[in-house]
């Protein structure tokens, strides 16, 4: 959290979602919407990969919004084995995302648990409401059913973690000839390298396509 940080809560499948928004100075370019790790696993929006993705997003001009799935912090509600917390996510989106004059432009992003949340949600999105863009974090895809994304998403996953094998992510990504950026010796939780992970997300969503 930062003093500039907006806390508050919207309306979700299960209650209450408790989020925090951050926004860049000036107009913003869209929202960027970031999914923190597993909820029965100490994962929070106040995870610090989650801060540094939306610190990223700030940075490149977006407003950034994290939140609480349900069951955690203030939001309201239980664990639903990743079913209603994919709901969760989708709620948030449409929460921050009016679509009056057309959808706002969106950046789509998760750590751990929260990749495959993300990567979920964006599948189930109208053709016409997709993410711009998708940021997936040591993604969960040895115990979640990750769908296919889409090719220019940016795939980050520490060498060294001992949470979710690289093996895994990269048996997910081969099918789909999906470009996977190891970071040598890095563990999940980028402890040590979170300057340089915010540095190649920014990097990466600068690039041409």
């Amino acid at each position: 959290m930062t003093p500039r940080t907006v806390v508050q809560r919207i309306a979700g499948p299960a209650g209450a979602l408790e989020c925090a928004i951050d926004a860049p100075d000036g107009v913003a370019r869209g929202i960027a919407v970031v999914c923190h790790p597993h909820p029965q696993f100490g994962g929070t929006m106040d995870n610090k990969v989650v801060q540094t993705l939306a610190r990223a997003f700030v940075q490149l001009g977006w407003r950034s919004v994290r939140f609480n799935f349900r069951g955690i912090g203030h939001s309201e509600g239980t664990w639903d084995e990743g079913r209603g917390e994919v709901d969760d996510a989708l709620a948030v989106i449409a929460a921050f995302r009016p679509e009056s004059a057309g959808p706002a432009p969106l950046l789509l992003a998760g750590f751990s648990f929260g990749g495959y949340v993300a990567a979920e949600a964006a599948s189930r999105l109208p053709a016409g409401g997709k993410p711009e863009r998708l940021v997936l974090v040591g993604l969960s895809s040895q115990k979640q059913q990750v769908p296919n994304v889409p090719a220019d998403t940016v795939v980050i996953h520490g060498e060294a973690d001992d949470v979710v094998p690289l093996s895994a992510t990269l048996d997910w990504a081969r099918p789909q000839a999906l470009p996977v950026i190891v970071f040598p010796g890095v563990g999940h939780f980028f402890h040590g390298q979170l300057v340089l992970l915010r540095s190649v997300v920014i990097q990466q969503l600068k690039a041409p396509r």
